[in-house]
């Protein structure tokens, strides 16, 4: 019996050793090609064999191939990845996301995932002390932003009737959000019965900030016409703009109405880490719920989405479910499946814990204002050039700009094509423009004024040659 654990053992101390071998070719390849080269999706099947069969294939080749799988997918941790609202790496993190790979603990129970139930909770208590949410908080962590953003509708849903939990939604009740919000809000509106219909989408200002005034008519005129308004998303950090709503504004309205407040820090709700730029959630305090993702700012490797709420009575309300079979030891408070819509739960904890714990609060501080810093070099050297257009402002870590009238769609897609840099695009009020994020804390001043530089190169080979002189 102990041959045969010790057989496995060593089989997976074979495959850590194919892994590091893998991964030293990786961080390499970064270095000399922070691009991958782009296989167009209709060629996949020309460039790699990722086909299965009823046989295996012989370990030499298996590596050789998995190699080269990892060696053409995308790298978004170099440092030419602009592309999403995440990127590069935080070592310690990195570290806490392979252990969490090998201890493969689910966070339902504390009897199957002991200390790091203890690690979950102390990242709720510490991050509900930073936002002042009192002592009646609770929190979970959920897969993804628009997860947990879905789970707060649903306590939003029930705590304005329920009824619902045991009878559905019998009556047509209105949600309202920004203009330039997160796509999850309606759909997850779909999920919670509430229907897209029921979406009140906010006008914004220029600055993609939503308009207090509008949102009370709206919500008014629904009053009026004998619907259930219950839910207000309010945004930290907007999909293109990186704009900020009032909470505190917001917070008034959605106490004037009992309305829950929701604030969706999925992109910038890391701030709280920040005593430079916290004053942009000001007010959150106020919201019944908020969540921020840590792998996003924080440069924790996916998904790392923390959802926290002002009164935990709201998560046991609308997620709890006795279950004898798996509910079999400990208190309710230490039995994370209790307030998590998912039963079996990986462990997302653990990574942003031992960031967390190696470097300190002051040390995440440190990583939230070092990619405004980048913004701010970025924004200077734009407004510089009389080449480029603005079209965001300060305090924000999306830069949207477009260079000598080149059409953005048309300038990314060449620099992805070309293996020059990924950087996306994005519209907002009939503009299109560059959406450029300086999200990755790894990066520097030199890093982003290549960025330009590589930009600005490919851009001049796209300009007819009478535009040159």
């Amino acid at each position: 019996m102990l041959k045969k654990v010790n057989n496995k053992i060593r089989m997976i101390e074979k495959e850590l050793e194919t892994f590091v071998e893998i991964t030293k070719s990786l961080l390499d390849d970064e270095i000399n090609n922070p691009v991958s080269e782009v296989i167009p999706a209709n060629e996949l099947d020309d460039y790699l064999d990722l086909s299965l069969s009823k046989n295996g294939i012989p370990d030499a080749r298996f590596n050789k191939l998995l190699k080269d799988v990892v060696l053409k997918t995308p790298k978004t941790s170099s440092k030419l990845f602009f592309n999403q609202l995440f990127g590069g790496r935080q070592p310690k993190a990195v570290l806490g996301e392979l252990l969490a790979v090998i201890l493969n603990n689910s966070m339902y129970t504390y009897k199957v995932a002991g200390p790091q139930v203890g690690i979950e909770k102390e990242i709720i208590r510490k991050s509900c002390e930073l936002i002042s949410y009192g002592d009646n908080y609770g929190g979970t962590f959920a897969a993804g932003g628009s997860m947990s953003n879905f789970m707060a509708m649903l306590m939003a849903r029930d705590r304005a009737d329920n009824s619902v939990i045991t009878g559905g939604v019998l009556r047509k009740m209105t949600a309202y959000t920004s203009a330039a919000s997160h796509y999850s809000v309606p759909k997850n509106a779909v999920f919670a019965g509430i229907g897209r219909d029921q979406v009140r989408f906010i006008p914004t200002t220029d600055q993609g900030v939503m308009q207090i005034a509008d949102l009370e008519l709206a919500i008014k005129k629904d009053i009026e016409n004998g619907l259930k308004p219950f839910f207000i998303n309010a945004t930290a950090g907007t999909t293109v703009l990186g704009a900020f709503d009032n909470i505190n504004a917001i917070a008034d309205l959605a106490q004037k109405y009992d309305l829950w407040l929701h604030v969706d820090g999925s992109y910038c709700g890391s701030v709280i880490f920040s005593e430079k730029y916290k004053h942009l959630i000001e007010g959150v305090n106020r919201a019944d719920s908020f969540n921020y993702n840590a792998h996003k700012m924080l440069g924790v490797p996916l998904s790392c989405s923390v959802l926290l709420v002002k009164n935990k009575k709201h998560l046991s309300d609308s997620f709890a479910k006795e279950a004898a079979y798996l509910y079999q030891t400990d208190e309710d408070d230490f039995n994370l499946g209790k307030t998590s819509l998912q039963c079996g739960r990986r462990n997302d904890a653990l990574k942003l814990w031992t960031l967390w714990k190696s470097v300190g609060s002051d040390g995440l501080r440190s990583i939230v204002d070092h990619q405004f810093d980048l913004a701010d070099v970025a924004r200077t050297y734009i407004r510089s050039n009389s080449d480029y257009k603005l079209y965001s402002f300060d305090d924000s870590i999306s830069v949207c700009f477009n260079y000598r009238g080149i059409d953005a769609d048309e300038l990314c897609t060449r620099l992805y094509e070309k293996n020059k840099l990924m950087v996306g695009f994005g519209s907002f009020k009939g503009e299109q423009f560059v959406r450029f994020v300086t999200i990755n804390a790894n990066n520097s001043k030199k890093d982003i004024l290549h960025f330009f530089k590589q930009l600005e190169q490919e851009a001049e080979l796209m300009m007819p040659c009478e535009a040159l002189s």
